[in-house]
């Protein structure tokens, strides 16, 4: 049966992962409102939002933010949050999908604990609200071995994972979208999850970035006591639970595929 098509909103239309969204959606005939500050929408002062969501049946939440710091990604997140529960309940949007992280739920601090506060502001607001927990992205472990590097040498915390490309993500937060809303008091954990095909090991995964960028960098794995949710990352409380979805490619393989 042919899926009937929406007015569908992305939020983070042009990151890493909303982009993926925003090419699926169109390829299954939705018409998609693309959200993005470059597009002259800013979710979380709430400029042009109004706007923007003007007939929408469904938002897709894909923003982030690049900082790594606890406080400006929780600021972040509950502006962005409140913003798009107030400005789409007046515009008669009917739910609000959304993508967070596996394993999260016993946070201390940094971004993970921004992600539980961005999920519970969901949640507490008015729209139905349907959470898609996701592994790690291949696409940002570059980012996060960047963070560590320091000229030829890369720390890196060691951490257990299941790493999954946006685009197995991109697909899965379209199948919710286009699925049946949720009833009511369904959009309580314990929430679906989507995680790649195997577990990885993040220095084992950054010493492929570096030697397929051709450089020499030695990648030493640190387990520090000032990293946030240093025993999450190291006791594999992030890896995925056995409900969990798992969709391919391998890390090792998506690098090789890519340009």
């Amino acid at each position: 049966m042919q899926q009937s098509t929406k007015k569908i909103a992305v939020a983070g239309a042009t990151g890493r992962l909303g982009s993926h969204v925003v090419r699926i959606l169109t390829e299954h005939g939705h018409e998609v409102v693309a959200i993005s500050r470059s597009a002259g929408v800013d979710i979380v002062t709430g400029e042009g939002l109004a706007d923007a969501l003007a007939g929408v049946d469904i938002v897709v939440d894909t923003a982030s933010t690049p900082s790594p710091v606890e406080q400006d990604a929780v600021d972040f997140f509950t502006a962005s949050a409140a913003n798009l529960h107030e400005a789409g309940g007046k515009a008669g949007v009917e739910r609000i999908v959304s993508v967070s992280i596996i394993g999260i739920d016993a946070s201390t601090g940094g971004y993970n604990l921004a992600k539980v506060v961005h999920e519970k502001a969901l949640l507490a607001g008015p729209l139905p609200v349907q959470i898609l927990r996701a592994a790690q992205f291949h696409e940002f472990v570059e980012l996060l071995v960047s963070w560590g590097r320091q000229g030829d040498t890369a720390y890196v915390p060691r951490m257990r994972t299941q790493l999954v490309a946006c685009s197995a993500v991109a697909q899965a937060l379209v199948d919710l979208a286009e699925g049946p809303a949720p009833e009511a008091g369904a959009a309580a954990a314990p929430f679906p999850e989507i995680a790649g095909p195997r577990e990885e090991n993040l220095a084992a995964v950054a010493k492929l970035v570096f030697a397929r960028r051709g450089e020499t960098v030695e990648v030493i794995e640190v387990s520090s006591p000032d990293t946030p949710d240093r025993e999450l990352l190291e006791s594999g409380a992030l890896l995925p639970g056995a409900d969990a979805k798992l969709a391919g490619p391998a890390f090792a393989d998506w690098l090789a595929a890519s340009s």
